[in-house]
C-alpha cells in the first residue's frame, strides 16, 4: 500500500511547493513593482518588455476585481446569517485583487533581456532561462497565433522539437539553436529542444539588439 501513495504524496507536495513559491514571488513582485525599483542592468544589457499583449485583459480582471470586493460583501451581509462568512468573502476578495496585481507587477518587473553575454529570457517570476550566444544560431522575427493558451508548450515541428513561451497565446521571437538544449522550468528540466520561440512586444528592437550585440 506504500508503495503506491508515495507517488501520489511526492506529486502533491512538489504541487504545494510550487504554489508556495508562485505565492511568494507575487509577493515579491508587487512589492518590488510598489517600490518603483529600477531594473538591475549590466552596462550593454537591453530590456524588452512582454506584457503589451495582456494589459488589456489584467486590467479588466483587475477592475472586476476591485468592483465585487463590495459587491459580494452587500450580498453575503444581508443573505447570509452567520457573520464569519462575510469576511470570508471579503478576505478572499482581497487576496485575489491583489493577486491579479501581483501578476502584472511580476511580468512588468520580469522583462527578457538581450545582453553582451547572451540572451535571457523570463516569464513572469517562474520562468528564467539563458541562452549564451554561443549556443544561438539564428534570431528572427514571426508572429504566431497559437490554440493554447497555455505558458509553456512543447511541440514537433518536423524534425525539430520546439519550445514556445506564450504570451497571450502568441509568440513574436524565434531563436534556434546550434545544437538541442535542455532548459529547467517550474515543473522540471524539458526535453532536449532545437528552437526557443517567446514574445516580445517590439521584436523588431529585439532583432536589432540581439544582432548588433551577437556581432559586437
Amino acid at each position: 500500500m506504500s508503495d503506491t501513495k508515495t507517488p501520489t504524496t511526492a506529486g502533491t507536495g512538489s504541487l504545494l511547493r510550487r504554489a508556495a513559491a508562485t505565492e511568494g514571488a507575487m509577493w515579491r513582485s508587487m512589492y518590488l513593482w510598489a517600490r518603483r525599483r529600477p531594473l538591475a542592468l549590466a552596462p550593454g544589457d537591453d530590456p524588452f518588455g512582454y506584457l503589451g499583449v495582456v494589459k488589456p485583459i489584467l486590467g479588466i480582471f483587475i477592475g472586476l476585481s476591485a468592483v465585487e470586493i463590495p459587491i459580494f460583501d452587500l450580498i453575503v451581509s444581508n443573505v447570509v446569517p452567520w457573520r464569519p462568512a462575510r469576511w470570508i468573502v471579503l478576505a478572499l476578495g482581497v487576496w485575489g485583487l491583489l493577486w491579479m496585481i501581483g501578476l502584472f507587477a511580476s511580468m512588468k518587473i520580469h522583462p527578457h533581456v538581450v545582453g553582451d553575454a547572451g540572451i535571457r529570457v523570463r516569464l513572469s517570476a517562474g520562468i528564467d532561462i539563458f541562452v549564451p550566444w554561443a549556443d544561438v544560431e539564428a534570431v528572427s522575427k514571426r508572429y504566431r497565433s497559437l490554440p493554447s493558451s497555455r505558458s509553456v508548450q512543447v511541440e514537433e515541428d518536423g524534425d525539430r522539437r520546439v519550445l514556445h513561451l506564450v504570451v497571450g497565446s502568441q509568440t513574436s521571437v524565434d531563436i534556434r539553436l546550434r545544437r538541442p538544449t535542455t532548459f529547467v522550468l517550474p515543473k522540471g528540466q524539458t526535453e532536449p529542444v532545437d528552437e526557443l520561440r517567446l514574445y516580445a512586444d517590439d521584436p523588431d528592437g529585439f532583432l536589432r539588439s540581439a544582432r548588433g550585440t551577437s556581432a559586437a
